[in-house]
This record gives C-alpha cells, sequence and structure tokens, in this order.
C-alpha cells in the first residue's frame, strides 16, 4: 500500500501531523479506486481536529496554493495540478427523520467511518509516521471490493433512512462498478423507497446522471426498476414495463427494449443527452397504444407525442430546459425517419427534408437508429443496418450536392419586401415556404440566383410588383 502513497500532498500532511500529533488518514474513494487501480482525481482527507487549519499549514506549505473554505461544512479544498484534496474533520452524525442535513459534532476516526454510505467507502489509510500507510479497515470493506459487493457499514435501515439519497447511490456505484448490492441492503431500499421524497430533484438527478453516463446504464434502470424507485423519480420510464397479449398476438416489452438501446447507444457515444434521448424515445408508447384487428398492436404517434412529453419530464427532474431539453425533444421527434427511409426507396426529397429538419444534429439522429435495431433476428438486424448505411451514404451525397444542412433560404424576407415594395405579412411568408419547399423537393438548387428567379415568379402569381430602382 506504501509504495502507492507516493504523492507530495501525502508527505507534506504526515510532516505536519508529525509536529501536531494528530490523527490524520486518506479516506473514502480515492481509497477504493486505488484498490481497484482506478484512475481518479479527488482525494478526501480526514483529521481529528481542524480539516480546515490543517488546509491552510498544507497549502502554504505546499507553496501557496489556492484554499477554498467552506466554514459551514468544515471543509476546504486545495488543488493541486493533479489531484482536488479536500479536508475535512473527523465528525459524528445524527439525522432527523424529515431531513437529510445531519447534526454534525466532532468525532474520531471510528465515527467518521461510521457514517459513511458503504463499506467500500469506509476504508481509510493512515498518514501518520509511525503507521505510514496502514489500511483502517473495520467493515470488511476490501473483502468487498474483492467480491464486488455493496453493502451499508451500519444497518442499511438506518444509513438509508438517514440520507435516502444513499439508495441512490448504491445504484449508481453497483451500475460503475458492476458490483451488486448486498441482499439485506438492497431489501432495505425497497422498504425505504418513499424516503427519496425529502431529497431535492437536483441530487436525484446528479445520481440518475451518473448512472445514465455508466459504461452499461441498463445495470442501474433494472436496480431502479426492481427497488421500486424508478416508479418515484421517473415512472414514465417505469411505466414502459410489461408485455400485453391479445388474439395471440403481442407487444414487445418497451421497458426492456429502451435499456437495450440505450446500452447499444453507450457503447458509441459520450454523449449524455443522446443517451437521454435513447431513455426517451419510445416514453409514449403506453399513451399510444392501440389494437388493431388486422396488424395487431400499433403505437402510431408515439413519436411526436414523446417529444410534447420531454419538455415535463425535464422540468418535473430540473433538467436544463435550453439546448439540452430541445436536442433531446428533435431526436425523439425525428426517430422514425431514417427508419422509414431505410424501408423504402430513399427519395432525394426525402433526404433533403431529413438533413433539414435534423441539422447538425443528423449523425446523433442515425446513431440513436442504429442503436433502436434489437431484433433477435440476425438476419433482419443486417438487412436494416445495410440499410441505414445507404442512407448514410445518400445523406453525404445530397448534402455534397445541395448543401441543405441547416440552410436558410437564399433570399430573405427582408429582401422580399424591399424588391416588391411589401411590408411583413402572409405574402412574404408564403413566397419564402414556398422557395424552401421548391428546394427540398429538388425543383431549383440551392443558389441565389434560382431562388430569386423564383421569388419573381411566385410574387407574379400573387399580384405583386417588382419595385423599379
Amino acid at each position: 500500500m506504501q509504495k502507492h502513497l507516493d504523492i507530495r500532498v501525502f508527505r507534506i500532511v504526515s510532516d505536519i501531523i508529525d509536529k501536531t500529533g494528530q490523527q490524520c488518514y486518506v479516506i473514502g474513494g480515492f481509497v477504493r479506486d486505488l484498490l481497484l487501480n482506478r484512475p481518479t482525481k479527488d482525494i478526501d482527507i480526514v483529521v481529528v481536529g481542524s480539516g480546515i487549519e490543517l488546509a491552510k499549514k498544507v497549502a502554504e506549505k505546499a507553496g501557496n496554493y489556492n484554499i477554498s473554505v467552506f466554514k459551514n461544512f468544515g471543509t476546504a479544498l486545495v488543488s493541486f495540478p493533479e489531484y482536488d484534496v479536500e479536508f475535512v474533520g473527523a465528525r459524528k452524525e445524527s439525522y432527523r427523520k424529515d431531513s437529510r442535513k445531519p447534526i454534525v459534532e466532532n468525532g474520531t476516526l471510528e465515527d467518521d467511518q461510521n457514517r459513511r454510505d458503504f463499506t467500500i467507502n469506509a476504508l481509510a489509510i493512515s498518514l501518520s509516521k509511525n503507521n505510514w500507510g496502514e489500511l483502517v479497515d473495520p467493515f470488511g470493506g476490501k473483502s468487498d471490493l474483492e467480491n464486488k459487493i455493496i453493502r451499508t457499514p451500519l444497518d442499511p435501515d438506518i444509513t438509508y433512512s438517514d440520507d435516502p439519497l444513499r439508495m441512490m447511490r448504491a445504484i449508481r456505484f453497483a451500475t460503475q462498478l458492476e458490483f451488486h448490492i448486498e441482499e439485506e441492503s438492497f431489501k432495505s431500499i425497497k422498504r425505504n423507497i418513499k424516503r427519496i421524497e425529502i431529497i431535492s430533484k437536483e441530487r436525484i438527478i446528479d445520481e440518475l446522471n451518473k448512472i445514465i453516463d455508466s459504461q452499461k446504464p441498463s445495470i442501474g434502470f433494472h436496480l431502479l426498476e426492481r427497488s421500486g424507485l424508478l416508479k418515484k423519480i421517473l415512472p414514465e420510464v417505469s411505466d414502459l414495463k410489461g408485455v400485453e397479449v391479445k388474439e395471440n398476438k403481442s407487444h414487445k416489452d418497451n421497458f426492456i427494449h429502451t435499456l437495450q438501446v440505450l446500452d447499444n447507444v453507450s457503447l458509441k457515444s459520450d454523449n449524455i443527452w443522446l443517451r437521454w434521448a435513447a431513455l426517451m424515445h419510445d416514453i409514449a408508447k403506453p399513451q399510444t397504444k392501440r389494437w388493431d384487428n388486422k396488424s395487431g398492436w400499433t403505437f402510431h404517434g408515439h413519436d411526436f407525442l414523446g417529444s410534447k412529453m420531454v419538455r415535463s419530464i425535464f422540468q418535473n427532474l430540473k433538467l436544463p430546459l435550453g439546448a439540452p431539453m430541445k436536442y433531446v425533444q428533435k431526436l425523439v421527434a425525428l426517430h422514425l425517419r431514417p427508419i422509414v427511409l431505410a424501408q423504402e426507396i430513399v427519395t432525394d426529397s426525402a433526404i433533403r427534408r431529413l438533413l433539414y429538419d435534423a441539422g447538425d444534429d443528423i449523425d446523433d439522429l442515425m446513431l440513436l437508429c442504429e442503436a433502436d435495431i434489437t431484433s433477435k433476428n440476425d438476419k433482419k438486424v443486417k438487412t436494416y443496418l445495410n440499410n441505414f448505411a445507404k442512407v448514410r451514404q445518400k445523406l453525404k451525397e445530397i448534402e455534397d450536392k445541395d448543401a441543405v444542412r441547416n440552410f436558410q433560404p437564399p433570399v430573405s424576407g427582408e429582401e422580399i419586401m424591399k424588391t416588391f415594395g411589401i411590408k411583413p405579412g402572409r405574402e412574404v411568408g408564403i413566397i419564402k415556404n414556398a422557395i424552401k419547399e421548391a428546394i427540398l423537393d429538388g425543383e431549383i438548387h440551392n443558389n441565389y440566383k434560382e431562388a430569386f428567379s423564383l421569388m419573381i415568379k411566385l410574387g407574379e402569381s400573387l399580384n405583386l410588383t417588382v419595385v423599379k430602382k
């Protein structure tokens, strides 16, 4: 263990506490990740005494590094080139039933380890010279790391009830590390799901985003669903679960399908909002499900309704309502378009319209659509993917030729008004839209000369007269 502690800040801390006689330990995530050989930038150091005072001494001795002090929390952060180091005094905590904000008192290392969320996060390494590098592991956290187990140090009912966000954290760590949650700890989550109601949406979404950002996010969503938490925090996704059978015809389980699509996207992209689009792409299927005597189960319009649902979901979860939400709305609204093109003879007009509507997000849309093919029929999957490859090629050819991605009609509204001497009104909109449609339909090329010529003809049809200069 000692050879892994050759970090300058640890030596500085050791020199300081050797003079003060304090006990000091590196604790939590850094130790966990050190044992797992995972890279980390965050170091937590706990001292029996004042963490803020120790941080000030370390920052000064290291070369007057910047220090951020958070008096309300009794912590201080020193940012080094390779690490962010947070110092805190050892403490013990107690909780009120209606709040996750603890009553904090000074404590010992044992008190501090008792208050930790999981055994794997309660591991500590001594920085004192007399037992430098010694692992302090009162709850068997090292063994749990080796056996890939998430468990609480104390009674899980107390741990989760005290701070219900720990239920989300348990699932998040199980997802990120691909560990399993110990049986009694998971049963306790199921017993305490109502307690999640006292947690702010901002804290919940922070954990949920870390689950979505994991290598295989479906692990977390299966655990959220099994525990009952998903119904509490994101009922629209939970409602996707289940299969209905009528006249021996069934539809696929859209919850399972959605998680497969999410995993497929996650293999190809780290874009968190593209992953959200994968999670949301079929969100309206429960509301649009209908039985048709000829074709069986249908979900007509789930793309349109799903796009409309995105705003309320983002609002409820306190997700950003600007560009990220609009991006997810767009991809949900358009996610069937490339599939239709892959099934039919692809016309240049259809490709132009897709390029125009998707704009710079066309590549992400195609990735989502390819991820949406989750059939167990390998031949069917291969056919779809081959057709998508043809669509991608056609998209490139049309864009190279016509440059319609995010295009604005070559003739502006101002020029239309100036040419015909008219004020803003219906005629301007009619002409602009007709020019756009003509370009998308391939009737004229996307250039000023042809657009201007069409504008004159359209003006004449509307009984407008060109103003002589």
